[in-house]
C-alpha cells in the first residue's frame, strides 16, 4: 500500500466497517425497510428474505471496511472494490423514484443520502488507478533492472 493511499483507505474504511457493523445487528423493521430499498432498484433482491439480504449486506460492508484498513491488500483490489460497492449504491440513486428531481439527476431532499456516495466511486476509481499504474511503474522498473543486470552479465562473459 502506498502510504499516501492512507488517509483515504482509512476514512472509507472505517466508515464502511461501522455501516455494516451497525447493519449486523438489525432489527426486522430495519431489515425490511433495507431489503424494500434495494428491491426497489434490483428486483432479484425480492427473492432473498429481508433479514438474509441486511445480514449478506452487512458481512459484504465489513469485509470491504476491512480490505481499506488493511494495508496488506494492494490499493488496486481495495480500489476495485470500493468502486463497485459505489457504483451498486448510485444505481440505487438512479432507480429508486423520489430520490432524483424529475428529468434530472439533481437529487432531492431524500436522495441527498446516497447521491452523496458519489466520493465512493470517485474514492474506489482513484486507488484503484493509483494502486494499478504503481504496479505497472515497479514491474517495469524490476524487468528494466533484471534486463539491465542480464545486458552486463553479456558484457562480462564476453572474451577481451
Amino acid at each position: 500500500m502506498n502510504l499516501t493511499h492512507a488517509p483515504l483507505r482509512a476514512a472509507t474504511g472505517a466508515f464502511i466497517l461501522n455501516s455494516g457493523l451497525t447493519k449486523l445487528g438489525a432489527d426486522a423493521a430495519t431489515a425490511q425497510q433495507l431489503h424494500g430499498f434495494a428491491s426497489a432498484a434490483y428486483p432479484q433482491v425480492q427473492k432473498v428474505q429481508p433479514g438474509q439480504f441486511t445480514k449478506a449486506l452487512a458481512i459484504g460492508e465489513i469485509a470491504l471496511g476491512g480490505a481499506l484498513l488493511t494495508p496488506k491488500v494492494p490499493s488496486a483490489l481495495a480500489g476495485a472494490a470500493l468502486t463497485g460497492f459505489g457504483v451498486g449504491l448510485l444505481g440505487l440513486y438512479a432507480k429508486v423514484p423520489g430520490l432524483r428531481q424529475p428529468g434530472s439527476v439533481r437529487p432531492t431532499q431524500d436522495g441527498v443520502p446516497i447521491a452523496k456516495d458519489v466520493w465512493l466511486v470517485g474514492a474506489g476509481a482513484t486507488l484503484g488507478l493509483q494502486g494499478f499504474f504503481n504496479g505497472a511503474k515497479r514491474a517495469g522498473r524490476k524487468a528494466a533492472k533484471k534486463a539491465s543486470h542480464a545486458a552486463g552479465a553479456a558484457r562480462e562473459s564476453l572474451p577481451v
